[in-house]
């Protein structure tokens, strides 16, 4: 099996390699109702996901499916404008195929984004949340199986996957713009159903701030990879049984909208000063 993932992550890396010799080394994952902000950079060129034989495609609304590839300031990127969720049917390992993907392509950060729910009551929608740990729970670990020795160790260590130069540049990034940044633990369920009250006070009583249904596996295949991570979360709503409201994902993709100026800024800002991380 490993070695079946193993050459399909080699067979994609040479089919987007016949398309473009573009070296990132930053990448970022942008996640529902977040993709506008790939509008904004520099964009050397794009790739659809569909033009990659075997490459897992976007079904979610508010997932266009490609990989944007330009310049943040001067800095070299790479965009997942939508990702794929374990939820829509694919293999862990399909889920998590594009971050291996952008490591072998040369990015060295993965700066991690989602829409969230609010499991920590002070949150409030449209709020960002710098993700300081993860919880995986019930999601599969994208891991399991015979390592793949050429990505990296049998036994990764994940004391410390949020890599803490990293935050300490969102804060004070954040800081110095004016954005309130929330932080916490975000914790990965499968979904596709949002989650019960009955798993919220769960998570609540496990230390969760944040809830999804991504980020978990991918910061756990980067972390595998060696690659440096941060993440950050845009609650979208108060998770179920803090509010009286049904929850949707079109309240999920509002809350998303009302948050993106906040976000575009926090987000440019911060991989601007990636610059002097990546040239230590």
């Amino acid at each position: 099996m490993g070695q079946e993932v193993y050459e399909k992550l080699m067979k994609c890396y040479r089919d987007i390699r016949n398309r473009t010799d573009f070296i990132p080394r930053v990448a970022i994952v942008l996640g529902s109702g977040l993709g506008d902000y790939a509008d904004g950079i520099r964009v050397e060129c794009q790739v659809p996901y569909s033009e990659l034989e075997g490459f897992p495609v976007s079904t979610v609304p508010g997932h266009a499916g490609k990989f944007i590839f330009g310049y943040v300031d001067d800095v070299p990127v790479a965009c997942m404008k939508g990702r794929v969720h374990y939820y829509e049917g694919y293999p862990v390992s399909d889920v998590v195929l594009p971050v291996r993907l952008l490591k072998l392509m040369g990015a060295e950060i993965l700066f991690l984004t989602n829409a969230a729910g609010g499991v920590n009551t002070s949150f409030h929608a449209g709020d960002l949340m710098m993700i300081k740990d993860h919880i995986s729970v019930f999601a599969p670990n994208p891991l399991i199986g015979p390592n793949i020795e050429e990505l990296g160790t049998r036994f990764p260590d994940m004391s410390a996957v949020y890599d803490k130069d990293l935050q300490r540049l969102l804060t004070k990034t954040a800081r110095e713009k004016g954005i309130f940044l929330q932080e916490g633990v975000y914790a990965q369920l499968t979904g596709p159903s949002f989650e019960s009250p009955a798993e919220i006070r769960m998570l609540r009583t496990l230390g969760c701030d944040a809830v999804g249904m991504s980020t978990v596996v991918e910061a756990i295949t980067a972390n595998h990879m060696g690659m440096r991570i941060c993440g950050v979360s845009c609650i979208c709503n108060l998770a179920a049984g803090l509010s009286a409201n049904p929850l949707s994902h079109q309240e999920v993709q509002e809350a998303a909208d009302m948050a993106a100026p906040h976000f575009k800024m926090l987000v440019t800002e911060s991989v601007k000063g990636m610059k002097g991380l990546l040239d230590k």
